[in-house]
């Protein structure tokens, strides 16, 4: 079987899901806020994507942030980092092993092919990290 949205009974793997993330010693509200505020190395433009209530709002911030020169690089690295931290919270820990063994897979409608699905098509990072996060939770290894 897969898990093809994570929306209604599989929510809480999506980036939007509330949850308080750490990222560089500051308290973000949900994965996509820390995600969005890692663009940049500007403390002024993190701390408004923090401060926002809405997180499509600090999605849309994140898209006009002075960008780091080295962010191409290091997304996936970033995104695979908050995503541990994310399953380090026991309830969502339970909640991601209990995906095991269905692929994951971040279908969408907003035509992100990196991160997810759209339409059949796309390379499905995110899908492809939380299952390597839940590969290492249950003590596999990568």
């Amino acid at each position: 079987m897969t898990i093809s949205s994570f929306t209604m009974e599989h929510s809480f793997l999506s980036n939007f899901y509330p949850c308080l993330i750490e990222f560089d010693g500051d308290i973000y509200p949900t994965l996509e806020h820390a995600y969005q505020a890692a663009k940049t190395h500007d403390p002024d433009e993190r701390r408004k994507i923090r401060e926002e209530e809405r997180t499509g709002k600090a999605k849309q911030m994140g898209q006009r942030v002075t960008i780091r020169e080295d962010w191409e690089q290091i997304k996936v690295k970033v995104m695979r980092e908050l995503l541990k931290k994310k399953f380090e919270n026991p309830q969502l820990r339970k909640l991601l092993l209990d995906t095991y063994p269905h692929d994951l897979i971040e279908g969408n409608n907003w035509r992100d092919t990196f991160w997810g699905v759209y339409k059949g098509q796309g390379k499905n990072m995110l899908g492809i990290l939380l299952m390597q996060v839940r590969t290492e939770l249950r003590g596999e290894g990568w």
